[in-house]
């Protein structure tokens, strides 16, 4: 039995005491059985009326309670809708007050979530309103009284993080444009004129509009003013050469000089300033002073015929360079000469600097060829002749690729100038092969002035007899000593004959021994003389020494720089 049926048992029961107590009562009393009975009924009415005032409070609550869950059902369906979230289940076999608690739970749950999004919401539309206002740029468009869902939010939020971000850079971006700005400003001297430069200078950087179009028209801004200091440079650059040639051609002091050097470094307004008198200033002095610049003019421009390998006709064609009648036309024919020269120079710069190289690398040349027939060059102890050999060797590798490459750059420039390029009125290949040329006849007439005097030599040895030729620094190696010599009296002719041949060939002279004659069969059974070189073998250096005499004697003289390497 349940619990309930058995209080209501214990009621019913209680009631039955109740009344049996009261029936007692009434009797022990003696109150008649007409006032009992109407006694009974105020007891019953009451207990009636009693039940049924708990049964109506009791049925009041069951009506609350289905209206409660039925208005929670329908609040939770609105709220799911709007969160856009899958509906509640339900549970089965519950009771009302257990059905009504658990909607009611569920409901208050979806009004916080609903509450949340809703205020991370308004944070968030806040937040892109200023980035917007900062930015100048499109909201997000998501309606602000509507309930956003998560994949929303979270994609609001990333579309706030990134004009955050931009924000920053552009932030950046417009500081450091803003100093670059500022510092041009100053440089240039120039204060802001109209309302946007005004803006970018002298109002807050906070309250600056980093608008795609503001940046372009900074950057624009900054260009513009890096125009106008390259500009400001270049006529700053030209007042200072201009300068500094008057300042040469009118030997202006260095005191002077020195005194102007605060405008010849920087290139602000007032430096510019300062340079367009000072160059007024020089051309007026010039104008008084106009044959000694003119002087000073012809000085440049001979230097600038000689880099430029001007011929002597080419320099006569400029005809006011030989006048003596001093005006200012001449002063201004000279300047214009002057700065063509110079243009001309710069344009083929390359071209002029690799003859000067040839020349120079040509004059080295010639100065080791000429050292190479030195005979004194044997005795130098410093090694120098090594050095001499190789680098002597390296030009004569390095002479022809650079003559190969200033053809080609040759080509190229008359192709360019439809002109040929002259060195000194000739042109400059057939002026290198003529070098050559002449390089080899001059070879050739050594060779043939050497061949001459050791025939003549020759034949006075024939005639009558070697001369004994002492080495300067060094005795050869393995030659008799005087003491020894006398010993043996009858090769004394022999000995000293086979010495100073010996010693002769060594050192430069001819290998042809002079005519003796036999010597006599006693002398023969005589210990042999000791002839030079004849207890040792000769030094290998000695012997190198003599390697130019015994190839003119077999006939294969020494081999020069052939014309054909060009």
């Amino acid at each position: 039995m349940r619990k309930s049926e058995v209080l209501a048992a214990e009621a019913v029961s209680c009631l039955n005491k109740a009344l049996c107590h009261l029936k007692d009562i009434w009797e022990e009393i003696g109150i008649p059985e007409d006032q009992r009975l109407q006694r009974t009924n105020v007891v019953q009415n009451h207990i009636k009326s009693l039940l049924e005032m708990m049964i109506k409070e009791e049925e009041s609550l069951r009506k609350r309670l289905v209206s409660s869950i039925q208005t929670c059902r329908t609040e939770m369906e609105k709220l799911c809708l709007e969160l856009q979230l899958t509906e509640f289940e339900e549970e089965n076999d519950i009771s009302m007050l257990q059905q009504e608690k658990n909607i009611r739970t569920q409901v208050e749950a979806l009004l916080k979530e609903r509450t949340q999004r809703m205020q991370q919401l308004k944070v968030l539309l806040e937040q892109e309103q200023d980035l917007c206002d900062i930015l100048c740029s499109m909201p997000y468009g998501i309606a602000p009284d509507s309930v956003p869902t998560l994949e929303q939010l979270e994609s609001f939020d990333q579309h706030v993080a990134n004009h955050n971000a931009e924000k920053s850079k552009r932030y950046a971006e417009f500081m450091d444009l803003k100093r670059q700005i500022i510092l041009s400003m100053e440089e240039l001297d120039h204060t802001p004129e109209t309302s946007f430069e005004k803006d970018v200078v002298c109002e807050d950087e906070d309250s600056f509009c980093l608008s795609r179009d503001n940046i372009t028209s900074l950057k624009l801004l900054v260009c513009q003013l890096e125009e106008r200091k390259v500009e400001n440079e270049v006529i700053c650059e030209t007042h200072r050469e201009k300068i500094q040639r008057l300042w040469d051609r009118l030997q202006v002091p260095q005191e002077e000089r020195e005194a102007f050097n605060e405008h010849m470094v920087t290139s602000r307004k007032r430096n510019l300033e300062a340079l367009q008198a000072e160059f007024q200033r020089l051309e007026e002095l010039k104008m008084l002073n106009i044959c000694n610049v003119t002087d000073a003019i012809r000085s440049e421009i001979a230097v600038f015929w000689e880099k430029c390998f001007f011929s002597i006709d080419q320099r006569q064609d400029f005809a006011p360079y030989f006048s003596e009648i001093f005006t200012e036309e001449l002063l201004s024919l000279h300047d214009a000469e002057i700065q063509r020269l110079k243009q001309h120079y710069e344009d083929h710069k390359e071209l002029f600097d690799g003859v000067h190289q040839w020349e120079e690398s040509w004059r080295l040349f010639l100065e080791l060829e000429k050292k190479a027939t030195d005979p004194t060059r044997f005795a130098n102890r410093g090694g120098n002749l090594l050095k001499e050999e190789k680098q002597r060797s390296e030009l004569h590798k390095s002479l022809p690729k650079l003559e190969k490459k200033l053809k080609a750059q040759i080509d190229a420039w008359e192709s360019e100038q439809d002109h040929e390029f002259l060195v000194n009125g000739q042109k400059f290949l057939q002026y290198v092969e003529e070098q050559w040329e002449l390089h080899r006849i001059e070879k050739e007439k050594e060779k043939q002035d050497r061949h001459i005097k050791k025939s003549k030599q020759t034949e006075v040895d024939m005639l009558y007899g070697t001369a004994v030729r002492t080495p300067t620094k060094r005795r050869l190696l393995g030659t008799t000593t005087p003491n020894k010599s006398r010993k043996f009296n009858a090769t004394s002719s022999i000995s000293s004959a086979t010495s100073n041949s010996t010693s002769r060939s060594v050192y430069g002279g001819t290998l042809c021994r002079s005519p003796v004659p036999r010597p006599p069969l006693s002398v023969n059974k005589c210990p042999a003389a000791r002839t030079p070189g004849g207890g040792k073998p000769p030094n290998p250096r000695l012997q190198g020494c003599n390697k130019e005499n015994e190839a003119q004697l077999k006939g294969s003289p020494l081999s020069a720089r052939p014309v054909q390497g060009l």
